[in-house]
């Protein structure tokens, strides 16, 4: 397996990854805010071994890179349980052994109990997820996290789609990661985002894939975050 390069081209390579594998396609598709959207990313695809792990060494290679620090992984059910496990593991291949934890969406009434599952929440947590379109799943672990008694300190995501975000079915001028960032004084790490796949539409695609490059960009003209 081909190692993930770090420098500016980490980026483009994820795209080219999402797109052999199927993950990131192009038609229209009915947003969660009722957009239709000219792509779509579904990490729930990223679905064998293979997959999965190089998805891993994209995360891990992203986190390293940026040198934030922290203490251990929690992954939101579900999607970000597989991926807070993968990308533990992976970054302890790299010499960063952490911790990690992860939710269940109802507690256990026998057993050990509970809700969470795992590592302890203690210290900086980093939320492992793979996009944020309303930031509900984020806002949810953080009250989780601090419940612990631990910190929200950092989120990590494949995408971000850099769109505005919707409260109670309103346009608002800002990104699920913008609010997280700003109002949440939380740093948010993603691998790619959607310029990112703009630019590669635009200087790496084939002519048949670079045929969808105005129908993304008049997307992000129209409900791309300020």
């Amino acid at each position: 397996m081909a190692e993930v390069r770090t420098d500016g081209a980490l980026a483009q390579d994820f795209v080219q990854f999402a797109l052999d594998a199927g993950v990131l396609r192009f038609g229209q598709f009915k947003t969660k805010a009722g957009r239709i959207s000219p792509y779509f990313f579904n990490a729930g695809l990223f679905n064998d071994g293979a997959r999965i792990a190089r998805l891993a060494e994209f995360y891990a290679a992203r986190l390293i890179d940026s040198g934030l620090e922290f203490d251990m992984i929690f992954g939101p059910a579900y999607k970000g349980i597989p991926l807070g496990a993968t990308v533990a593991a992976e970054l302890a291949r790299r010499g960063r052994n952490v911790p990690f934890a992860y939710n269940r969406k109802e507690a256990k009434d026998h057993g050990e109990g509970g809700s969470l599952v795992g590592a302890p929440l203690a210290g900086r947590v980093l939320i492992v997820d793979d996009v944020m379109s309303a930031g509900t799943a984020v806002r949810e672990s953080i009250g989780t996290i601090r419940a612990a008694g631990a910190t929200p300190h950092a989120v990590a995501i494949a995408l971000d789609r850099q769109e505005m975000a919707t409260e109670n079915g309103v346009d608002v001028p800002h990104s699920a990661v913008q609010y997280v960032r700003n109002q949440l004084g939380m740093q948010v790490i993603a691998i790619a985002t959607l310029d990112d796949l703009l630019e590669y539409l635009d200087q790496r695609a084939s002519d048949e894939l670079r045929a969808h490059r105005e129908g993304v960009l008049a997307y992000r003209t129209r409900y791309g975050a300020v």
